[in-house]
C-alpha cells in the first residue's frame, strides 16, 4: 500500500507503477450476483452445465463488465490518499478485454499513474492505467484507463 499526502505527491508519481494488488477469486456465486444485478443471464456466464458442454472454454466465464467493475477495488487496494475529502469516478478512456476470465480464476490489478491534471482549488483528475492480470495466464483479462477526480 503506497500513501500519498496530497495532489502534489500523487502527481509526482506520474508514469510510475504504484502497486500490484492482492489476488481475488472470481467464483460462480460472484458471477451469478453480477448477472442478477445487471440482467445479463447469458448461458456462457450462468449455466455451468451448458458452458461445460457448448462453450469453447469448457466452463462459465465472467462478464467483461464484472472484471471492469473490479478496477476501483484494485486501485483502492494499492494506494492510500491521506487527507482526501472526496473521490468521484469521472469515466474511462480506454477499455479492452484481451482474455476471458474462467470461473475460479484469480485476478489482481497492476496500477500505474498514467496522467494527473490539476483541478482548482485542491483537486486532481487522475488517470490510473490498470492491467487486470489472471493468475497463470500470459494475457491480461482487462486493460483499462480509469479516470478519477480526487478532492483534498
Amino acid at each position: 500500500m503506497r500513501s500519498f499526502d496530497g495532489p502534489e505527491a500523487l502527481t509526482a508519481a506520474l508514469g510510475e507503477e504504484i502497486g500490484v494488488g492482492d489476488w481475488i477469486t472470481v467464483d460462480q456465486p460472484m458471477i451469478d450476483r453480477f448477472a442478477e444485478a445487471t440482467g445479463d443471464h447469458q448461458w456462457i456466464h450462468v449455466d455451468p452445465e451448458r458452458a461445460a458442454r457448448d462453450s469453447p472454454y469448457g466452463a462459465t466465464v465472467a462478464h467483461g463488465y464484472l472484471t471492469l467493475s473490479l478496477v476501483p477495488l484494485f486501485i483502492a487496494g494499492v494506494r492510500r490518499l491521506e487527507g482526501l475529502r472526496l473521490s468521484l469516478n469521472y469515466g474511462l478512456d480506454r477499455v479492452r478485454f484481451p482474455a476471458p476470465v474462467l470461473v475460479g480464476s484469480r485476478l489482481r490489478g497492476r496500477v500505474r499513474v498514467a496522467a494527473a491534471n490539476p483541478v482548482p482549488p485542491r483537486g486532481l483528475r487522475v488517470t490510473y492505467g490498470v492491467t487486470v492480470e489472471i493468475d497463470g495466464q500470459e494475457r491480461p483479462a482487462c486493460l483499462a484507463d480509469a479516470v478519477v477526480l480526487h478532492h483534498w
